[in-house]
């Protein structure tokens, strides 16, 4: 049974963790497209260690971009426990725009640009009372002007 999980943080490509989702022990991913998400929401990076967080507080901040990849049970299993679901982030169906598809599965068909998808994201509600009022951004990305650079687990005290 495979699943679809939009990311939008460090588990995109080119960010710290995207390595996390093709390693087989923690199970199978597959790309399917790039998308961003119907509703604005805040994207904001936030506590010690930089973290992205997509706040569930729909109608503010952007329509925030990321990808739509496939996974086993084992991968969501897998970023269930990375995402510190359910205490730090919740699993919740979000309705995407489809920007570009390149999932090739047999079966699947073809989602034109424009078409309206739905995917799990990690989003929190358990967001702390400031986190609202940081600056919100709608495209993620570690290395970006903003300076602060997401504190990888291995890094961490």
């Amino acid at each position: 049974m495979m699943t679809r999980v939009f990311v939008y943080g460090t588990l995109k490509k080119g960010q710290p963790n995207y390595h996390r989702m093709f390693n087989n022990i923690n199970g199978r991913a597959e790309f399917l497209a790039s998308a961003c998400t119907t509703q604005k929401y805040p994207l904001v990076i936030a506590g010690t260690y930089n973290i992205p967080f997509l706040l569930n507080i729909p109608g503010q901040g952007h329509r925030v971009h990321g990808e739509i990849y496939k996974v086993d049970e084992q991968m969501l299993k897998f970023l269930d426990d990375f995402e510190s679901v359910p205490t730090m982030y919740q699993r919740t169906l979000v309705k995407l725009e489809v920007k570009e598809w390149l999932g090739q599965t047999e079966g699947e068909e073809r989602t034109s640009p424009g078409c309206i998808t739905e995917a799990f994201v990690y989003s929190t509600t358990t967001y702390k009372p400031d986190w609202p009022s940081l600056p919100s951004y709608e495209s993620y990305d570690s290395y970006g002007d903003h300076g602060l650079q997401y504190v990888t687990r291995e890094a961490r005290d």
